[in-house]
């Protein structure tokens, strides 16, 4: 068995190397996960995030694969952290992978004690769509991050970026969205990004338009862009701890700040200033580096606010940058609000959020196809025809053809069951995997992200991403996972995914019908439970059944 690093790319068209399409849809997604055109460090399994990855080892990665090839109809895959560890007879509905990564228990969840079990063999970080095999590269991001923006220009400049300086950092897996979605917006982006070939990578796949060579450069041209009031984005290859408080120093006016740094990490995630053998003190003194990492995720934390006491809207972007400086002795650094309180959470108490599809037959006409079938199913939402029109004119495909969009509750079934139709009818060539990012409504527990702030306190009960995990593997999903860690660090969060596949039979689609209404259902009950009264009313018209609500 092969065990080397090695290029790897999803096999295309309708030839099957599995027994079905749903063991065949796992076997190309995890394989998706590490193409080049998708995965930050392929080599290393490294996906996004850090060190978020899809297998933990080669070794692993290969016995999966083989695992899958023949895996029967009535079986099911269980991975523990990246790994194959066994085979069980289940039945037709149940799920053909289900999947842990990195769960610990509560009093050894911190960072120090996951690096000795990962050094051990016996664990893997899989953010949140790395080790459930669904990731789709930045444009996976891109629309929440478009939505987010999108809401700070309708709540603080009148529906518009145009003529607005938005300044963040980080230009890795997520982060790289932002300089497309402030553009798509209409306005400037400055983001700063310290590793060069992350910068020239998102410039030559298109969500980038330039990379300054230095500060005084980045904002000569900002300024031009924010005098025309023409959409623009410029990098600069520097530590967001040195130019951040560097703009605050010049009186430099921002309209909007916040980051994308892999803060959630302080030792393989963000780089400290001032280091310039990163790797060699990571591996020397890793206890240094994190010291030296948190001081920087200091400074760099109390330069957002300042520039929010400057007039700056700023809010996190949950990467637990607030956290790390305050751990490091920053006791403003929550004075600023996450950005789901302030602006997404309106759309969880609908059930709505970053839905996903990917084409497995590698053919983008298929894509095509169903982005007009959005069109046709909701005409009446303005807001989504945008975001459809502007992703195909503006966001590239990685790997597989892929689209996202924020879907809700009905929205996601009814979708699904339609894209059902077409695959059996022919109208597209392949099955379709309808899967979504860990960030939605009912599937995580993360008091830093995406529960921050409940109406309730219940910002740390994690019993409800469990429950959506459980829901969806008895109502028909085809792989399943419980992660914890993911964008905010170990010891910070626990969430669930799940992946279903269209592939034109009767029976997919009764499981398309069910799975894609548990799952946002899940999302309005964990919000009409903590008191939000748009989603016990959402429940109320949907029929919902919830039986502790008073109706």
């Amino acid at each position: 068995m092969t065990i080397a690093a090695r290029a790897v790319r999803a096999p295309r068209g309708t030839t099957l190397a599995c027994r079905a399409w749903p063991q065949e849809a796992a076997f190309r997604m995890i394989q998706n996960n590490l193409d080049p055109e998708v995965a930050e460090k392929p080599d290393e399994l490294i996906v996004y995030g850090g060190t978020g990855r899809a297998a933990r080892s080669w070794e692993a990665f290969d016995r999966i694969l083989a695992t899958l090839r023949r895996l029967k109809n009535d079986e099911t895959l269980l991975v523990q952290s990246g790994k194959p560890v066994g085979v069980f007879r289940t039945h037709e509905w149940a799920p053909r992978v289900l999947i842990a990564n990195a769960l610990l228990v509560p009093k050894w969840a911190t960072w120090e004690k996951f690096r000795e079990l990962e050094a051990a063999g016996l664990t893997m970080y899989g953010q949140m769509t790395a080790g459930s095999w669904i990731y789709i590269g930045t444009q996976g991001i891109l629309q929440g991050t478009y939505e987010t923006f999108a809401a700070v220009a309708r709540k603080h400049f009148g529906g518009t970026l145009a003529g607005r300086l938005v300044v963040s950092a980080g230009l890795g897996g997520m982060g790289g969205a932002q300089p497309l979605a402030i553009t798509m917006n209409e306005g400037t982006g400055l983001i700063v990004e310290v590793d060069q070939s992350r910068a020239e990578r998102r410039r030559r796949q298109g969500f980038l338009d330039e990379i300054a060579p230095t500060l005084d450069d980045a904002l000569q041209v900002a300024q031009r862009s924010l005098r025309d009031r023409t959409p623009h984005s410029i990098a600069l290859v520097a530590n967001a701890a040195d130019v951040l408080p560097e703009l605050v120093r010049r009186g430099v006016r921002v309209d909007v700040v916040t980051d994308q740094t892999s803060a959630h990490d302080p030792l393989d995630g963000y780089v400290p200033a001032g280091v310039e053998d990163v790797a060699g003190l990571r591996e020397r003194d890793p206890d240094d580096y994190i010291r030296r990492s948190r001081a920087s995720m200091a400074k760099h934390c109390e330069a957002i606010v300042a520039l929010a006491k400057n007039g700056a809207v700023a809010f996190d972007y949950g990467n637990n940058l607030r956290g790390e400086a305050k751990e490091a002795g920053f006791a403003d650094a929550f004075s600023y609000p996450g950005f789901v309180p302030e602006y997404i959470r309106p759309l969880f108490a609908e059930g709505r959020g970053p839905f996903r599809w990917v084409a497995l037959s590698g053919d983008a006409s298929d894509i095509h196809r169903t982005d007009r079938l959005v069109l046709e199913l909701f005409p009446e939402n303005e807001t989504l025809a945008r975001w459809i029109r502007l992703a195909q004119d503006r966001v590239p495909f990685q790997g597989l053809p892929a689209r996202v969009c924020w879907l809700g509750y009905g929205e996601r079934a009814l979708f699904g069951e339609r894209i059902d139709e077409l695959v059996e009818r022919g109208e597209i060539k392949a099955p379709i995997v309808i899967g979504r990012d860990h960030l939605d409504s009912g599937s995580v527990a993360s008091p830093f992200r995406e529960t921050e702030g409940m109406k309730d306190g219940s910002d740390a009960i994690a019993d409800w991403p469990i429950l959506n995990a459980l829901v969806n593997a008895s109502a028909g999903a085809t792989w399943v996972s419980v992660h914890h860690g993911g964008g905010v660090g170990i010891g910070n969060s626990i969430h669930a995914g799940m992946v279903a596949v269209a592939d034109g039979s009767a029976l997919g689609r009764e499981k398309l019908r069910r799975v894609l209404t548990t799952d946002p259902g899940t999302g309005v009950m964990r919000h009409a439970d903590a008191g939000y009264d748009e989603a016990r009313q959402f429940a109320d018209k949907s029929a919902i059944d919830l039986p502790s609500l008073e109706r």
